[in-house]
This record gives C-alpha cells, structure tokens and sequence, in this order.
C-alpha cells in the first residue's frame, strides 16, 4: 500500500511481495499456513508500505478473501487489476451528490485497500512476480488519487455546471490531483535517482528518510503532531469527502465540498513543498 508517507517501493504487486520461483498452484489448507506465507514478519513489520488500516484491520481480513480468491486462477496481476478498478470506482461513487455518493466512495475506498492487500498474498502464495505487478500497482494508486479530488471538484462545482464561476471549482480539482500526482511522483524521482546513480535500493526501515538538517528534521517532527501531508490518500480523501458530506446536511452539501476543496488545495501545495524539502534534507539523494 502507499501512503507518501504510505507509497509502495519495491517488488510486484507489494513490496517484498515474494520470489522468483517456480509457483504454488496448491491451495493452503488452512487460515493459518496461508498467513505464514502470505504474511510474513518483514511484510507485517515494514515502516512505508504498510497503510495504517493494514496495520489496523485489513490484514486481518485479507487472508480469507485471499483463501478463496486462490480457489480461482485469477493471477496476482488480476488482482490488482480488481484494486485498480475498485479504486476508480471509487472516484466514480463521488459523482452522486450528497452523502449518499460520499458514504459509497467511503466504503470502496476500505474495499480498494482489502484487495490491495490480497495482490501481494496472492503473489507471495504463489510465488509469481514480474516488474508488470509493480508498474499496475502504481497505476492504481496513481489514477485512483488523481481521479478522487477531480470528482471532488465536480462535486463543488454542483449540478448543473454555470459558467464561468463553478469552473473554479473543477479547476480547482485538477490543480488538487496534478499536486498529489507530483508529491506522490518524488517518492519514485527518488528510487530513480538512486537507480541512476548506482545506488542501493533504500531500506524499509525507520531513519532513511529522517533528514540531515536540524532545523528540517525538527520541522518534520512538528508535522507528525499535525499530520495534513497524510490527507492525500484515497482512504483519507473519501474519509474526509464523507465527513464533509455529513457537515453538507446541515449547511448545504456543495457549499461543504468547496469548504472542503478550499483548504485541501493550500495544504497540498505545503506538503508537496514541505516532502520536497525533506527528501533533499536527506541521505536518501546523498551519494
């Protein structure tokens, strides 16, 4: 899973999601040996990759939708074709107005990160990977994060659309999804880079990405007591979108979504300069 702090780094279809050997087509005969293998302690204990509702509840869920998914033949690439879809579907939801379309968005957006988690329990079981289960999970995370302000400024803007003045609001929108696009896009520039200059691949461990300033290292504690950089994932987002919309019934739906729209774009432009700053305050772009 990703979260910028929460991004995916490594392997197909989550990091670490297993090796390249000859596959298990056997089914596990039980809960507990799929989760031996499914869920090992360096997946479970990994700093980055893990979103807080994996750690929460998720995990705890996912081996038995994984269990019957391995009765099937679909691969771990099919599953996280499912995620992808489950994610835009979620954006979609968005589109109906009022707290119905939020409270579906909110509970897709649980769904998404469910079958987010089976791909990799898939692929571990299985023991398939390939550079495609990587690149399909990023269009996942990617589209799916970029599609959910854009609805969400549709969602501002009200229906039916009066030009010019509601087009602020979707213009609004897009200008929400390119900064999450582009803060999302440093956490790869910075695996690319490395890539590039012929580094090691960086650890899942605490401190790599703690910077090496003072002042930048004190700034970014401050911000964990004040977390708005995590807002910008899709669980955050539809979390928001649908507390928004319980506000909506009692101010006005569209007026609570620019309230909402209003600050998330400010905040994001902070982030996007605050990670930025971060990651060049750090050894991970230090040779």
């Amino acid at each position: 899973m990703t979260n910028d702090g929460a991004g995916k780094v490594t392997v197909a279809n989550e990091t670490g999601a297993n090796d390249q050997t000859m596959p298990n087509h056997g089914a596990p005969r039980s809960i507990a040996e799929l989760k031996a293998v499914a869920q090992p302690p360096e997946v479970r204990g990994r700093r980055n990759a893990e979103h807080w509702t994996a750690s929460l509840y998720l995990r705890r869920i996912s081996p038995y939708l994984t269990w019957l998914l391995l009765k099937t033949s679909i691969s771990a690439n099919g599953v996280t074709g499912l995620m992808i879809l489950t994610g835009w579907a979620t954006a979609a939801a968005l589109l109906i107005p009022g707290i119905a379309g939020a409270a579906l968005a909110l509970v897709l957006g649980q769904l998404q990160m469910l079958v987010d988690c089976c791909d990799g329990e898939v692929a571990r079981w299985r023991r398939t990977s390939s550079p495609a289960g990587v690149f399909l999970d990023k269009v996942g995370h990617y589209t799916t994060e970029a599609l959910i302000p854009i609805a969400l400024g549709i969602r501002a803007a009200g229906y039916p659309f009066e030009a010019p003045a509601d087009f602020l609001w979707t213009t609004l929108g897009l200008l929400l999804a390119l900064v999450i696009v582009l803060n999302k896009a440093l956490n790869d520039m910075v695996h690319v880079a490395r890539a590039n200059a012929g580094l090691e691949k960086l650890a899942d461990r605490k401190g790599e990405s703690e910077p090496s300033q003072a002042l930048v290292a004190r700034l970014r504690r401050a911000a964990r007591f004040v977390p708005f950089h995590r807002l910008y994932h899709s669980v955050e987002l539809t979390m928001l979108v649908f507390v928004f919309a319980v506000v909506g019934l009692f101010v006005g739906g569209v007026l609570a979504d620019r309230i909402l729209l209003g600050a998330l774009v400010p905040l994001s432009l902070l982030a996007l300069v605050g990670h930025f700053v971060a990651i060049m305050a750090s050894k991970r772009v230090r040779s």
